[in-house]
C-alpha cells in the first residue's frame, strides 16, 4: 500500500515574515512622508496666526468705540509680550506685561486674551503688542515653522 501525500495549506514561517517586514518598510515610509511632527508646528502656528489677528481685532473695536483710542496700557514700539486674562493686572505691571483686560472686560471685545498654543503656565501669552507714534498696532508671535507671525493696523 502506498501513502498518499496529503498538502497542507497554509503559509510557511518564511513567507510570514516577508510580509510583516514589507508592511514594517511601507509603515516607515508613509510615516516619513507624512511627517506628524511639522504638520503638528503648522497647525500650532495656524492657531498663533488666528490668536495675533483676534487680538488685533479686538483692540481695534475697543479703539472705534472710543473715538479712535487704543488701550493706554499698549506700549510704543519695541513692545511688550500681552498678560493672560486670568492674571491681575497689577501682577501684569510687576512682570513688565501689557494689560488688555480693558478689552475682555464683561466679554464686550472678546472673553478672554487668547495664548500661544505651547505656553500654559506664564502669565505671558507669549504674543507682543505694540504702537508706533501713530496709534498703528502690531500684534506679534514666534512661530515654530512660519518665523514671526505678525499682523498690523
Amino acid at each position: 500500500m502506498t501513502k498518499s501525500l496529503i498538502k497542507q495549506k497554509g503559509f510557511t514561517l518564511i513567507e510570514v515574515l516577508l510580509v510583516v517586514a514589507l508592511i514594517g518598510i511601507l509603515v516607515s515610509i508613509v510615516i516619513i512622508a507624512i511627517n506628524p511632527s511639522k504638520n503638528l508646528k503648522d497647525t500650532r502656528d495656524a492657531q498663533r496666526k488666528t490668536d495675533v489677528n483676534t487680538i488685533l481685532n479686538a483692540v481695534y473695536q475697543y479703539a472705534l468705540d472710543t473715538n479712535g483710542t487704543v488701550p493706554a496700557t499698549i506700549v510704543v514700539s519695541p513692545g511688550q509680550e500681552i498678560c493672560k486674562t486670568a492674571v491681575l493686572p497689577a501682577t501684569c505691571t510687576t512682570d513688565g506685561l501689557t494689560d488688555l483686560s480693558v478689552v475682555t472686560a464683561n466679554e464686550k471685545y472678546i472673553t478672554s486674551v487668547p495664548f500661544d498654543p505651547s505656553t500654559s503656565t506664564t502669565n505671558s501669552t507669549k504674543y507682543t503688542i505694540f504702537k508706533t507714534a501713530n496709534n498703528r498696532i502690531t500684534v506679534s508671535a514666534v512661530g515654530e515653522n512660519a518665523g514671526t507671525i505678525s499682523a498690523s493696523r
